[in-house]
């Protein structure tokens, strides 16, 4: 199956810790601090690539990670960037965030490369934290997180116009005449199971790209079938062309069936039935004559609501050229700029407005204070000495744990537990 959707996880790579070391050298007594900064962790950047047409590259493969950024080492040594991961996708496909469903990029128009996932700043080494009062600081800054999200891709193909109707109708049979479009062909009561997409090259050189979206059912607004699959392409086309069985080969009515098309496309987004649209009235070739009955009930019926009706044969191409010239015009009056969607999610602020911890309450009446930012901190600092005290200090401030220790009651005095640490709170 056409592979327009896929789920993934992406993960940037995380910020290399700063290195806490002092210069130790042979006639120098009193070396100051020279422990280097982490390095920073690699981005995920999603990259269009113009020879890609699917998403069949992330149908089999789930997780995709960018380097971490190496720790920072002694000798004022920064730590080496962790590289970026640059994972390339079709023009059209839109980034979700896979919970919300909100969009976080949309790869369409101008936005050709875009940094989804920024990764983790580097440590500051203990070299940065020297003062003049506290010339030999114990402590260094952790690499900041990497962001782990799982994404659902989307693909929107990019058309000029769409070709909608019910299945054996000769979607595919117009596509494959005035595009370069090679599109299966066969007389099966199945839908296409992917849009194809040709260029048609109009005689002044000014052409436009057309899609054949695959057959719609009732119900397809609803989920039904492959519906919402089939429907998304549509919202990037600026034109509609209907096309309708004239010769009643298949038994259908196409007034019907040109109606309930309509009113999947409005059940999906109403905005649909404001693009122009035009109706291709097919199979003319198996119609004795340029008019039955079939054509004159369509003009009735649409041509008052500006939806003109061209009988044509996708077989042998009779007044196939009428319809594109027509097309074209509409295409003229359509704004130029392609529909590219707003970003509604940013990841980075997300997931860094607050770091995970928990505070519960011990049976002997202490504040324990717990999360794996708070363990690596301790870890990388020296509370024993007055600077570190403070800076660690400050982390739970902006952290919000001295506010939520406050909400829930902790008075002077009490003993507040991190891990192999305890202290007595005052404010």
């Amino acid at each position: 199956m056409f592979a327009d959707r896929a789920k993934i996880i992406i993960k940037s790579g995380r910020g290399g810790d700063g290195h806490v070391s002092f210069r130790r050298e042979k006639y120098v007594p009193n070396g100051g601090p020279d422990g280097g900064d982490g390095g920073k962790g690699g981005d995920i950047i999603f990259e269009v690539d113009e020879g890609l047409n699917t998403l069949t590259d992330y149908r089999h493969r789930r997780k995709f990670a960018a380097q971490a950024g190496e720790n920072g080492g002694k000798r004022n040594c920064h730590g080496k960037n962790g590289e970026s991961l640059v994972l390339k996708v079709p023009e059209g496909t839109v980034i979700k965030d896979a919970e919300t469903g909100k969009i976080i990029a949309d790869m369409s128009g101008k936005n050709r490369r875009m940094v989804v996932l920024s990764g983790g700043k580097g440590g500051l080494g203990n070299q940065n934290f020297a003062t003049a009062t506290m010339q030999a600081p114990k402590y260094a800054q952790p690499g900041q997180e990497a962001i782990e999200l799982e994404v659902l891709l989307e693909l929107k193909v990019i058309a000029d116009v769409g070709l909608v109707g019910f299945p054996n109708v000769g979607k595919s049979t117009l596509l494959s005449r005035v595009t370069n479009a090679q599109p299966k062909i066969a007389n099966y009561h199945f839908t296409t199971l992917q849009p194809n997409l040709g260029v048609v090259d109009m005689e002044d050189g000014n052409g436009f790209v057309i899609a054949d979206i695959p057959g719609l059912i009732e119900g397809a607004s609803s989920g039904v079938g492959l519906g919402h699959e089939f429907l998304r392409h549509i919202e990037r086309t600026k034109v509609i062309i209907h096309i309708v069985d004239a010769a009643g080969t298949e038994g259908r009515d196409p007034i019907a069936d040109i109606r309930a098309i309509n009113q999947e496309l409005e059940a999906y987004n109403p905005d649909l039935l404001k693009k122009p649209q035009v109706i291709a009235a097919n199979k003319m070739d198996a119609v004795y004559g340029d008019e039955n009955e079939i054509i004159s009930s369509l003009r009735e019926e649409f041509e008052k609501d500006s939806m003109k009706v061209y009988p044509i044969s996708a077989v042998s191409g009779r007044g196939v050229r009428e319809l594109l010239f027509h097309v074209r015009g509409l295409l003229n009056e359509c704004p130029k700029e392609a529909v590219v969607y707003e970003p509604e999610f940013v990841p980075s602020l997300h997931f860094f407005k607050n770091e995970p911890y928990t505070i519960t309450r011990a049976d002997d009446g202490a504040f324990v204070v717990e999360g794996p930012k708070i363990e690596k901190m301790l870890g990388y600092t020296n509370i024993d000495s007055e600077k570190g005290f403070l800076f660690f200090q400050k982390f739970l401030r902006e952290q919000g744990i001295l506010s939520e220790l406050e909400e829930k009651g902790i008075t002077d005095g009490d003993t507040v537990r991190m891990y192999y640490n305890e202290f007595d709170y005052y404010k």
